[in-house]
């Protein structure tokens, strides 16, 4: 009888506290009043817990966040809270985000002190894959950033760029564009990371033939603001050029000029051409604004 009684009383205890919403129920979780995890059972259940416990995802793909973007949000879940819970999987002490950095950041700048959490068992692989997916769909990535994503999702994972496709639900043509930025110089790609050039303007200068073409085409697209259509003239240009000067039958002393001037071409980051007339000749180093002429003078007084 005083089982039962005990059974009884149990349930009823229950139905009030979920009645009374989510937050009645932590004071029965030891875990959450000791800053620790929830010993409940409920690995993978909705939950509340301390902001403090939970740690950046280690496989965020995303480096930038708009400011002002968190702003707005954190101003949003200030007046209405945290509408969708954030992701979570168990770790050693507390929790390591899954998806959700934006809403947790803006969490922070809200001032809550605990936010609605739903834990998954997730793998490292599974942990990555989501990361970009949920970047992906949001369309929160820039072009390198998603380039970078798929680049470490194959490499830490075994995976051929037909696998990651299939994983975050793109075509193989589309990773292997993206895949194919991490060719470019590192100053471009710097560009591209911090929104200086577009995913369009990255594809056109994939186009040219040299890292000197490239350099030189991409300081013109930032000094002048060139468009994409623009900057796909330019490197014609730059590659019809390069081609003019070239001779059909080089001699050897023509052939040891084209290679002095591809080594300075690309010492100097720019498009570099040897002109001789008898004896004498010319050396032309190309500038595209004031700060390239500036870079250029800085390297040659360092010689």
């Amino acid at each position: 009888m005083q089982r039962s009684g005990d059974s009884s009383a149990n349930k009823k205890r229950k139905k009030l506290a979920l009645g009374r919403g989510l937050d009645a129920l932590i004071p029965d979780m030891p875990g959450a009043m000791n800053g620790g995890r929830e010993k409940d059972g409920t690995d993978n259940g909705l939950r509340t817990c301390d902001i403090a416990l939970i740690r950046p995802n280690r496989y965020q793909p995303r480096h930038h966040f708009d400011p002002e973007e968190l702003t707005q949000l954190s101003e949003s879940i200030r007046a209405q809270g945290i509408l969708q819970p954030l992701l979570v999987r168990a770790a050693e002490t507390g929790y390591e985000l899954v998806a959700g950095e934006r809403r947790l950041r803006a969490a922070k700048m809200a001032g809550l002190q605990q936010v609605p959490v739903v834990v998954k068992e997730v793998s490292d692989a599974e942990m990555l894959e989501m990361s970009i997916v949920e970047n992906i769909q949001r369309e929160d990535l820039n072009p390198m950033e998603e380039a970078e994503a798929y680049h470490r999702l194959m490499v830490e994972f075994g995976l051929t760029q037909e696998q990651a496709a299939d994983r975050v639900g793109k075509s193989r043509s589309a990773v292997a564009n993206f895949l194919r930025l991490r060719r470019l110089p590192e100053p471009i790609k710097a560009g591209i990371d911090n929104g200086q050039l577009s995913m369009g303007h990255a594809r056109a200068l994939l186009g040219a033939e040299t890292p000197a073409q490239q350099n030189a085409a991409w300081r013109a697209v930032v000094a002048k603001g060139l468009s994409v259509r623009q900057t796909e003239e330019l490197i014609k240009r730059l590659k019809t050029a390069a081609e003019t000067v070239a001779p059909k039958q080089e001699s050897s002393e023509d052939r040891h000029l084209t290679s002095v001037a591809e080594t300075l071409a690309r010492r100097f980051g720019t498009r570099v051409q040897i002109k001789r007339r008898g004896k004498k000749g010319r050396l032309e180093l190309e500038f595209y604004s004031n700060e390239d002429l500036n870079r250029l003078l800085d390297l040659l007084n360092a010689l």
